[in-house]
């Protein structure tokens, strides 16, 4: 049995943890800075940790180019739409609808249907279409009206890496009068990314996948039109205030920043594991990820092409992110299929009977030229 070499080139999970060369030396270098940080007898740890938090933030604000006080930091993506749309509340979403669509990531889903009853709105759900493998952009725009008062946009699917028309929904949304929120998760890091390109309101990601960080690391941007007119959290705390040690509980106010969404004791820990990732990841000569991406793509589709897979995932690249969705045959099953593959050194993963191939900076063409056999034994 052919194995490949113990360096990761047969890394093909980009969509659930991304790594970086030489990922394992720089993240055991920024946690024992922590460590030692962290353990200093004085008053200086909180110092340090408050601006380990913030320089993640001002890396995020870079990589999607808006200004670091447009930024907040939560646990993950689930939590950042929470707080976002809580704030929007009542007041503009009660007997309005916010619109997503079926193929999003399922925990914004389940988080909308808890909100709706609570908030007033109806959830609308834009679904597929009989047979499709994901929702055409075509059949969100027919449903998003002039009631639409939140249109949530997933910019690339985690089920078949389709990637909406941003520009497209973004200014027909404007028509609408609606507010615009987009999930980037599954393309923040090799996909460019601009906030006012087309404009929307509200943006979260997380850390894992192309950005190559650690879980519980939630990153989000709010538009400072929305700060202007004083949105305001459900969720507020003392670090929710201009001066986080104001101590009075006569006179809190919120921050005039994004920062106005924190309230408890911020976290540490996860933005100073992740903030290699993304590090490498700016220093990276622009559109060399998505280049060799692409490429490692095409072989991926050539492969699937080849075995007689079903391809779920778009073929064109203007309508794709940075995976490769495969259906497997009846009569294969897919746990046998992903661990079959682990012993001959890659890594993939299933959700049902869908394949999910992510190539990125540690996958190699080698690598690939290997997998088409590999799949062929597994799954025979």
């Amino acid at each position: 049995m052919t194995q490949l070499k113990d360096n990761y080139e047969g890394w093909l999970m980009y969509h659930s943890v991304g790594l970086f060369p030489g990922q394992e030396e720089a993240v055991g270098g920024a946690l024992a800075d922590y460590t030692r940080q962290w353990c200093r007898r004085d008053g200086s740890r909180w110092e340090y940790g408050l601006h380990a938090r913030d320089h993640m933030l001002g890396l995020w604000s870079r990589l999607i180019r808006c200004e670091a006080a447009h930024t907040f930091a939560t646990e993950n993506v689930t939590e950042a739409f929470g707080r976002f749309v809580s704030a929007i509340g009542p007041s503009r979403l009660r007997g309005r609808k916010v619109l997503v669509a079926a193929d999003c990531f399922p925990s914004l889903h389940f988080l909308l249907s808890g909100l709706a009853a609570r908030i007033g709105f109806d959830l609308v759900t834009v679904p597929l279409r009989a047979g499709a493998s994901y929702v055409e952009d075509d059949d969100y725009v027919t449903r998003w009206d002039a009631e639409v008062a939140l249109a949530i946009i997933t910019w690339v699917t985690s089920t078949t890496s389709k990637r909406a028309d941003l520009t497209r929904l973004a200014t027909h949304g404007r028509a609408q009068g609606s507010l615009i929120a987009v999930d980037i998760t599954q393309a923040a890091g090799v996909l460019d990314f601009d906030v006012n390109s087309p404009q929307v309101d509200f943006v979260a990601s997380t850390a894992l996948k192309w950005l190559c960080g650690a879980p519980g690391t939630g990153l989000a941007y709010i538009a400072p039109h929305l700060l202007d007119e004083h949105l305001a959290p459900l969720f507020q705390g003392w670090f929710s205030q201009p001066d986080p040690f104001n101590w009075d509980i006569t006179r809190f106010s919120l921050a005039p920043e994004a920062r106005r969404f924190d309230n408890g004791t911020p976290s540490f820990l996860p933005y100073v594991a992740s903030t290699p990732g993304i590090e490498w990841l700016l220093a990276q000569p622009d559109g060399a990820v998505r280049a060799h991406n692409l490429a490692l793509s095409q072989r991926l589709i050539d492969i699937v092409d080849e075995l007689g897979f079903a391809l779920l995932s778009p073929r064109a690249d203007v309508e794709r992110g940075g995976s490769v969705m495969a259906q497997l045959p009846i009569g294969q099953e897919p746990d046998a299929v992903v661990g079959g593959l682990r012993e001959r050194g890659f890594e993939i993963d299933s959700r049902g009977r869908t394949l999910r191939f992510s190539p990125g900076p540690l996958t190699s063409a080698a690598a690939l030229d290997r997998l088409a056999p590999a799949l062929h034994r597994t799954g025979s």
